[in-house]
């Protein structure tokens, strides 16, 4: 099975992602940002960042997930390799692995993730999968 896979969008970047489990398909959709950014280059994993996200559904948890990452970047100059997360309800503890953006050169940009077709859910056949629009 795929982690992922980028879609066809008009102008913006698009992903589906895949997982066994809510959880690993979130941690999937984090690595098609970080891939994004990176330019399909691997990034190293040498520092760890925690965040506690709080969400309204699932839908939301995943946007919010997929901001903080983007906030990483943008703030504190952190681009993410992977991460690590555990869903309790609408909250998620996660922790994103990854190296200072300054030993990367030409990262791709990020602003927001959207709501623009969004989508999580269980499939028929008990695999999981995300869909995000991303404004870049």
């Amino acid at each position: 099975m795929e982690k992922f896979i980028f879609l066809s969008h008009t102008s913006e970047a698009k992903f589906k992602a895949y997982g066994k489990t809510f959880n690993e398909v979130l941690e999937n959709s984090v690595l098609a940002v970080a891939s994004f950014i990176a330019k399909g280059n691997s990034v190293k994993p040498k520092k760890a960042v925690a965040a506690d996200i709080h969400g309204l559904d699932k839908e939301n948890l995943l946007y919010r997930l997929i901001e903080e990452q983007i906030s990483l970047v943008d703030t504190k100059n952190f681009v993410t390799a992977k991460a690590e997360i555990q869903a309790l309800g609408n909250n998620l503890k996660v922790t994103f692995y990854g190296d200072d953006a300054k030993n990367y050169k030409g990262l791709d940009e990020i602003k927001a993730p959207t709501y623009s077709e969004i989508q999580l859910k269980e499939n028929s056949s008990h695999i999981w999968e995300a869909q995000m629009v991303l404004d870049v």
